[in-house]
């Protein structure tokens, strides 16, 4: 097989999003096509393209920053993400631990909820 022939590799979105991908997307169109547009080519196809960081490391990062930010909805696409990405639940752990000194409990725990939510769902559906 040439290197002409072989598949395209998969943007990180699509690994991020998983089975979610096209759910993501839609719901974002909905709240505005120009916002999505942004989302999708800005923030995943050119940013989450860059080669300095894997996708793993650049996973953990969102994760943290938006544990920072209280965003519950995306904070969990993201700890997602970063197990779709190869993170283990003990790095996503040792992520969200690194919020307190920074963030303080409130937001952390807050964080840990959403890791736990999103286990939970996991272990349902095996």
């Amino acid at each position: 097989m040439s290197e002409s022939d072989a598949p395209a590799p998969r943007l990180a979105r699509h690994v991020i999003f998983g089975e979610q991908h096209d759910r993501i997307l839609n719901r974002l169109e909905s709240l505005d096509p120009d916002l999505a547009g942004h989302v999708r080519d800005f923030a995943y196809d050119t940013v989450y393209e860059h080669p300095a960081l894997d996708l793993k490391t650049k996973e953990l990062i969102a994760c943290a920053l938006l544990v920072s930010l209280g965003s519950p909805p995306e904070l969990r696409t993201h700890l997602r993400g970063a197990l779709n990405a190869g993170a283990t639940e003990a790095e996503l752990r040792g992520t969200l631990l690194m919020c307190v000194p920074y963030l303080g409990f409130p937001r952390t725990i807050a964080g840990f909820e959403q890791l736990r939510a999103h286990l939970a769902t996991t272990t349902e559906q095996r």
